[in-house]
Protein backbone atom coordinates (compact mmCIF):
# COMPACT_ATOMS: atom_id res chain seq x y z
CA UNK A 1 0.00 0.00 0.00
CA UNK A 2 2.65 2.32 0.82
CA UNK A 3 4.49 1.46 -2.35
CA UNK A 4 1.49 2.42 -4.27
CA UNK A 5 1.34 5.67 -2.46
CA UNK A 6 4.82 6.88 -3.26
CA UNK A 7 4.14 5.40 -6.71
CA UNK A 8 1.05 8.15 -6.95
CA UNK A 9 3.25 10.70 -5.08
CA UNK A 10 5.68 10.39 -8.00
CA UNK A 11 3.40 10.48 -10.67
CA UNK A 12 2.29 13.96 -9.14
CA UNK A 13 5.18 15.42 -9.09
CA UNK A 14 6.59 14.52 -12.69
CA UNK A 15 3.16 16.16 -13.94
CA UNK A 16 3.39 19.07 -12.44
CA UNK A 17 7.13 19.37 -13.31
CA UNK A 18 5.75 19.39 -16.89
CA UNK A 19 3.52 21.58 -16.88
CA UNK A 20 5.70 24.16 -14.45
CA UNK A 21 7.81 23.40 -17.69
CA UNK A 22 5.04 24.36 -20.42
CA UNK A 23 3.80 27.06 -18.52
CA UNK A 24 7.01 28.80 -18.38
CA UNK A 25 8.51 27.82 -22.27
CA UNK A 26 8.40 31.16 -24.40
CA UNK A 27 6.03 31.85 -26.72
CA UNK A 28 8.35 32.62 -30.19
CA UNK A 29 4.96 33.34 -32.43
CA UNK A 30 4.50 36.62 -29.73
CA UNK A 31 7.45 38.82 -31.70
CA UNK A 32 6.33 41.78 -33.20
CA UNK A 33 6.40 41.53 -37.10
CA UNK A 34 8.19 44.23 -38.56
CA UNK A 35 7.62 44.71 -42.18
CA UNK A 36 10.18 46.52 -43.77
CA UNK A 37 9.35 49.10 -46.93
CA UNK A 38 11.51 50.25 -49.91
CA UNK A 39 11.89 53.10 -48.16
CA UNK A 40 13.86 51.62 -45.20
CA UNK A 41 15.68 49.45 -47.40
CA UNK A 42 16.95 52.29 -49.70
CA UNK A 43 17.36 54.38 -47.06
CA UNK A 44 20.27 52.04 -45.44
CA UNK A 45 20.48 53.10 -41.47
CA UNK A 46 18.26 50.19 -41.04
CA UNK A 47 21.17 47.54 -41.30
CA UNK A 48 23.33 49.54 -37.96
CA UNK A 49 20.08 49.92 -35.84
CA UNK A 50 19.22 45.95 -36.47
CA UNK A 51 22.94 45.48 -35.89
CA UNK A 52 23.09 47.53 -32.75
CA UNK A 53 20.52 45.23 -31.10
CA UNK A 54 18.52 48.27 -30.60
CA UNK A 55 15.64 46.68 -32.72
CA UNK A 56 13.86 43.35 -31.51
CA UNK A 57 11.28 41.27 -33.91
CA UNK A 58 10.75 39.02 -36.70
CA UNK A 59 11.62 41.02 -39.90
CA UNK A 60 9.34 40.59 -42.96
CA UNK A 61 10.58 41.57 -46.50
CA UNK A 62 7.34 41.23 -48.56
CA UNK A 63 8.55 39.67 -52.38
CA UNK A 64 6.47 42.64 -53.93
CA UNK A 65 8.71 45.21 -51.65
CA UNK A 66 11.92 43.68 -53.73
CA UNK A 67 9.90 43.62 -57.04
CA UNK A 68 9.32 47.55 -56.91
CA UNK A 69 13.44 47.66 -55.97
CA UNK A 70 14.08 45.23 -58.89
CA UNK A 71 11.51 47.50 -61.19
CA UNK A 72 13.69 50.43 -60.19
CA UNK A 73 16.58 48.67 -60.36
CA UNK A 74 16.09 48.14 -64.02
CA UNK A 75 14.75 51.62 -64.77
CA UNK A 76 16.48 54.37 -67.01
CA UNK A 77 16.73 56.91 -64.43
CA UNK A 78 20.37 56.52 -63.10
CA UNK A 79 19.80 57.75 -59.45
CA UNK A 80 17.03 55.51 -58.93
CA UNK A 81 18.88 52.68 -60.04
CA UNK A 82 21.53 53.50 -57.89
CA UNK A 83 19.51 53.67 -55.03
CA UNK A 84 17.49 50.81 -56.20
CA UNK A 85 20.58 48.81 -56.20
CA UNK A 86 21.76 49.66 -52.51
CA UNK A 87 18.40 48.74 -51.42
CA UNK A 88 18.61 45.28 -52.99
CA UNK A 89 21.90 45.17 -50.65
CA UNK A 90 20.06 46.20 -47.99
CA UNK A 91 17.91 43.47 -48.20
CA UNK A 92 20.24 41.04 -48.70
CA UNK A 93 22.57 42.17 -46.01
CA UNK A 94 19.70 42.01 -43.67
CA UNK A 95 19.59 38.62 -43.89
CA UNK A 96 22.95 38.17 -42.80
CA UNK A 97 22.52 40.39 -39.25
CA UNK A 98 22.93 37.20 -36.82
CA UNK A 99 20.65 38.32 -33.71
CA UNK A 100 17.81 39.07 -35.88
CA UNK A 101 15.36 37.18 -38.00
CA UNK A 102 14.28 37.80 -41.88
CA UNK A 103 11.54 36.45 -43.66
CA UNK A 104 10.68 37.29 -47.15
CA UNK A 105 7.14 36.30 -47.83
CA UNK A 106 5.08 35.60 -50.90
CA UNK A 107 2.82 38.25 -51.29
CA UNK A 108 0.97 37.05 -54.48
CA UNK A 109 1.50 37.84 -58.01
CA UNK A 110 1.84 41.43 -57.37
CA UNK A 111 -1.71 42.83 -58.95
CA UNK A 112 -2.18 45.29 -55.86
CA UNK A 113 0.27 48.25 -54.62
CA UNK A 114 2.98 47.75 -52.46
CA UNK A 115 1.46 49.43 -49.58
CA UNK A 116 -1.95 47.99 -49.79
CA UNK A 117 0.15 44.71 -49.19
CA UNK A 118 2.05 46.24 -46.07
CA UNK A 119 -0.89 47.59 -44.43
CA UNK A 120 -2.99 44.35 -44.82
CA UNK A 121 -0.24 42.27 -43.32
CA UNK A 122 0.56 44.78 -40.57
CA UNK A 123 -2.86 44.77 -39.92
CA UNK A 124 -3.70 41.01 -39.72
CA UNK A 125 -0.58 40.23 -37.21
CA UNK A 126 -0.80 43.55 -35.83
CA UNK A 127 2.66 44.22 -36.62
CA UNK A 128 4.70 47.56 -37.22
CA UNK A 129 5.87 48.81 -40.55
CA UNK A 130 9.27 50.66 -40.66
CA UNK A 131 9.50 53.19 -43.49
CA UNK A 132 10.04 56.64 -44.24
CA UNK A 133 7.20 57.03 -46.47
CA UNK A 134 5.66 60.04 -45.11
CA UNK A 135 1.90 59.06 -47.20
CA UNK A 136 2.26 55.45 -46.16
CA UNK A 137 2.82 56.76 -42.31
CA UNK A 138 -0.40 58.55 -42.21
CA UNK A 139 -2.45 56.16 -43.83
CA UNK A 140 -1.08 53.59 -40.94
CA UNK A 141 -1.98 55.83 -38.79
CA UNK A 142 -5.52 56.47 -39.76
CA UNK A 143 -5.69 52.29 -40.07
CA UNK A 144 -4.19 52.51 -36.20
CA UNK A 145 -1.22 50.77 -37.68
CA UNK A 146 2.15 51.02 -35.57
CA UNK A 147 5.09 52.58 -38.21
CA UNK A 148 8.59 52.71 -37.25
CA UNK A 149 10.46 55.79 -39.13
CA UNK A 150 13.80 55.90 -38.63
CA UNK A 151 13.99 59.91 -38.83
CA UNK A 152 11.98 59.76 -35.85
CA UNK A 153 14.62 57.70 -34.41
CA UNK A 154 17.56 59.88 -35.45
CA UNK A 155 15.90 63.10 -34.51
CA UNK A 156 15.10 61.23 -30.72
CA UNK A 157 19.22 60.65 -30.35
CA UNK A 158 20.90 63.82 -32.22
CA UNK A 159 22.45 66.35 -30.06
CA UNK A 160 21.01 69.03 -28.27
CA UNK A 161 24.09 71.03 -28.27
CA UNK A 162 25.93 72.36 -31.75
CA UNK A 163 29.96 73.33 -31.69
CA UNK A 164 30.36 77.22 -31.37
CA UNK A 165 27.02 77.05 -28.71
CA UNK A 166 27.45 78.20 -25.27
CA UNK A 167 26.66 77.07 -22.02
CA UNK A 168 27.75 77.60 -18.15
CA UNK A 169 29.16 74.22 -16.62
CA UNK A 170 29.65 73.85 -12.80
CA UNK A 171 33.69 71.62 -13.16
CA UNK A 172 33.41 69.32 -10.37
CA UNK A 173 37.04 67.83 -10.88
CA UNK A 174 40.29 67.66 -12.43
CA UNK A 175 40.22 65.91 -16.07
CA UNK A 176 43.12 63.23 -17.37
CA UNK A 177 44.48 65.28 -19.73
CA UNK A 178 46.90 68.58 -18.42
CA UNK A 179 45.11 71.11 -17.79
CA UNK A 180 41.67 69.75 -18.04
CA UNK A 181 38.46 70.44 -15.81
CA UNK A 182 35.76 67.92 -15.88
CA UNK A 183 31.45 68.98 -15.17
CA UNK A 184 28.32 68.09 -16.64
CA UNK A 185 25.47 69.09 -18.53
CA UNK A 186 21.80 69.02 -16.77
CA UNK A 187 21.12 65.59 -19.25
CA UNK A 188 24.83 63.84 -17.41
CA UNK A 189 27.00 64.74 -20.80
CA UNK A 190 30.30 64.87 -19.72
CA UNK A 191 31.97 67.97 -20.71
CA UNK A 192 35.62 68.10 -20.82
CA UNK A 193 37.28 72.06 -20.43
CA UNK A 194 40.55 72.95 -21.81
CA UNK A 195 42.32 75.02 -19.03
CA UNK A 196 39.78 74.49 -15.93
CA UNK A 197 41.77 72.33 -14.06
CA UNK A 198 42.27 74.97 -11.41
CA UNK A 199 38.67 75.80 -11.58
CA UNK A 200 37.21 72.82 -9.57
CA UNK A 201 33.53 73.73 -7.12
CA UNK A 202 33.26 76.75 -9.86
CA UNK A 203 30.77 77.20 -12.71
CA UNK A 204 32.58 79.05 -15.89
CA UNK A 205 31.16 79.79 -19.01
CA UNK A 206 32.46 77.53 -22.28
CA UNK A 207 32.18 77.03 -25.63
CA UNK A 208 31.24 73.86 -27.05
CA UNK A 209 34.72 73.21 -29.55
CA UNK A 210 33.36 69.45 -30.35
CA UNK A 211 31.85 66.00 -29.63
CA UNK A 212 33.07 62.78 -28.78
CA UNK A 213 30.85 59.44 -29.28
CA UNK A 214 31.60 56.08 -28.13
CA UNK A 215 29.85 52.61 -27.08
CA UNK A 216 30.23 54.11 -23.61
CA UNK A 217 28.06 57.48 -24.15
CA UNK A 218 28.95 60.92 -25.01
CA UNK A 219 31.08 63.56 -24.20
CA UNK A 220 31.70 67.10 -25.22
CA UNK A 221 35.06 68.92 -25.15
CA UNK A 222 35.02 73.29 -24.59
CA UNK A 223 36.69 75.94 -23.83
CA UNK A 224 35.98 78.50 -21.36
CA UNK A 225 35.24 81.50 -22.84
CA UNK A 226 35.40 85.07 -21.53
CA UNK A 227 33.35 86.13 -18.56
CA UNK A 228 34.20 83.19 -16.32
CA UNK A 229 35.32 83.92 -12.70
Amino acid sequence: MELFILIVVLVILAETTILTVRKYKPNLNSRRKIYVDTSALIDGRILNITRSGFMDGDFIILKSVLRELQLLADGKDAEKRSRARAGLEAASELERVIDINVEIVDDGDGHKKVDEELLKYAKETKGAILTLDYNLIKVAEAEKIKTLNVNDLALAVRMEFLPGEKATVLITEKGSGRGQGVGHLANGMMVVVDNAANKVGKEVNVEFIKFHETSAGRMIFAKITKGSK
